[in-house]
């Protein structure tokens, strides 16, 4: 697939990369979130590069995010990582992503996994679950497509969580046995978190997740005509949240605490969904 032909920056870095030795039929291309990086000590083989030393790639000053592009085989099959993304109540840019996600469609256009750290609005899915994001609410005021001049900025959103690969994702968790819950995840601009009136405004809306990432890489992947899906690691009750005795009251060391701990059941779901078709 090629990319939008005034989109330089991406040209640029795509062509640096397969200087240095990314390229390949790849699988699949996964961003991970919060305490999700670990996920790269699987990869066998690896080939990386710190996002710095790539043109035109954001930095992430997240704790929790090591910021660097490792390619390599992961059961068995060529994968893209990216192991930490850049955010936008970073930079104040929703499009701080639109580098790396068009290098994924400039590199061959493999399906985009995205994983992220999530607050929940869902009682049955307490800290250190999986859940499968169906629909996103965007709650952020913001759009990565802002300034884009050509009709391409247009972007029908109507299954914009790939249908085909969300099913896939769910026989994957039955294979692995990993539990796999699924919900509809709504985007705040960060950095600060939510306020319990906000979270209930959210619930209204119909969000059973929160957080300050994912929705604008979906938007850029489907500009960019990749398939795409995102999973949610719930590392807390959202903010003034009741679960049974549990009121949330999430901190950052906690999100990088518990989605640390549930890494492993990331690795197994990525690893039995790159077993199968997608």
């Amino acid at each position: 697939m090629s990319v939008p032909p005034d989109d330089a920056f991406v040209a640029e870095a795509a062509a640096f990369l397969r200087a240095r030795g990314f390229g390949g039929a790849y699988a699949l291309a996964l961003v991970t979130g919060t305490g999700l990086g670990p996920l790269a000590d699987r990869i066998e083989d690896p080939v990386s590069l710190p996002y710095g030393e790539i043109p035109h790639f954001p930095a992430s000053g997240v704790s929790g995010h090591a910021g660097r592009l490792v390619a390599g085989r992961l059961g068995g099959r060529l994968v893209l990582l990216f192991q930490g993304r850049a955010h936008p109540y970073e930079q104040g840019d929703a499009a701080t992503m639109r580098v790396p996600v068009g290098v994924v469609a400039a590199l061959g256009a493999p399906p985009l996994l995205l994983t992220n750290a999530a607050g929940s609005l869902l009682p049955e899915a307490g800290p250190g679950c999986l859940a499968l994001i169906t629909d996103h609410v965007n709650l952020s005021g913001m759009n990565p497509l802002y300034g884009e001049p050509s009709d391409a900025r247009f972007v029908p959103m109507v299954d914009a969580y790939d249908p085909a690969l969300r099913a896939a994702l769910k026989a994957a968790a039955a294979a692995s046995g990993v539990p796999l819950h699924e919900g509809v995840y709504a985007w705040f601009s960060g950095p600060s978190f939510e306020t319990p009136t906000e979270i209930r405004m959210a619930k209204t809306l119909g969000a059973d997740l929160v957080g300050m990432s994912t929705v604008p890489e979906v938007i850029l992947a489907r500009f960019f005509g990749l398939r795409v899906a995102a999973l949610s690691l719930v590392t807390n009750y959202a903010a003034g949240f009741a679960a049974g005795a549990e009121i949330g009251a999430p901190h950052h060391a906690e999100t990088k605490r518990v989605a640390a701990r549930a890494a492993q059941d990331v690795g197994r779901l990525v690893t039995a969904l790159l077993s199968g078709d997608l």
